[in-house]
């Protein structure tokens, strides 16, 4: 039996997010169907985290295990003509059979876009989160910056998922504008539900001045959800970059 490594890329809106359930169609259902076809057998993937509904990845790495000797190489272009046209397998490789995409992940970046103007493009619906007031570049800068740093995440994140700790590292979060795009860019070693999502809404709160971005730490540490900013919408968030050793690293770098 093979371990195999795919990396891939979505656009989440169709979709229930990653995760398989019961009665809403995802991205792993929709995947472990396809590849069924190909591999000639029932195939469960492990994918490398939870994305929400209406979420995207620009990368994305699952893993599977099958008994089909379908060379590697023509994994991507066989499962993606069993595929819709908003899910590809971009590559493929051979993992060690320990490998696991969510376990085995050193770290993860996220990015979040939100289309800062007072009339929207319909040519981003569904791809960005369209926000009409005017934002603070400086002041969001100066908030993102202040999660970087190994801290307790529990007050930016949403009830849901059970974790045995919400102790989380991350490793630069910070805001860059394009013309009217901001972009936060967020790389943590994991991240907690709606975290991302959260820390948004949070630089978005200290960009009107709800809250001072030196006043962040302070919140971190009361741990009190109700105290940072809202949940941003699902539709501006992608999984953006995966970090992994030996040649699964190397495949989701290129």
């Amino acid at each position: 039996m093979r371990n195999i490594a795919l990396r891939l890329m979505y656009d989440g809106t169709a979709y229930h997010g990653w995760q398989v359930q019961k009665t809403e169609v995802t991205v792993a259902e929709t995947l472990e169907r396809a590849l069924g076809k190909i591999c000639g057998e029932a195939v469960k993937v492990v994918g490398c985290g939870r994305t929400d509904a209406g979420v995207h990845a620009n990368r994305y790495c699952a893993n599977f295990r099958t008994d089909a000797g379908i060379p590697v190489d023509r994994i991507p272009l066989a499962v993606n003509t069993r595929l819709p046209a908003d899910i590809a397998v971009v590559d493929a490789c051979e993992a060690p059979w320990e490998f696991n995409a969510i376990q085995s992940c050193i770290q993860k970046e996220y990015i979040y876009k939100i289309k800062n103007a007072r009339i929207r493009d319909p040519f981003l619906q569904n791809r960005v989160c369209f926000y009409p007031a005017a934002l603070d570049l400086e002041r969001m800068k100066r908030a993102a910056n202040a999660f970087v740093g190994t801290h307790d995440f529990k007050a930016v994140r949403s009830v849901g998922t059970e974790t045995k700790t919400t102790v989380r590292t991350v490793k630069w979060c910070d805001v860059e504008r394009d013309g009217d795009l901001f972009t936060l860019r967020v790389c943590a070693d994991g991240f907690l539900y709606n975290m991302v999502r959260a820390i948004v809404g949070t630089c978005v709160y200290a960009s009107h001045g709800k809250l001072e971005p030196e006043e962040i730490p302070a919140l971190l540490e009361r741990g009190d959800r109700r105290l940072t900013g809202p949940t941003m919408p699902p539709q501006g968030l992608y999984m953006n970059r995966l970090w992994y050793d030996g040649m699964v690293g190397e495949m989701m770098a290129k």
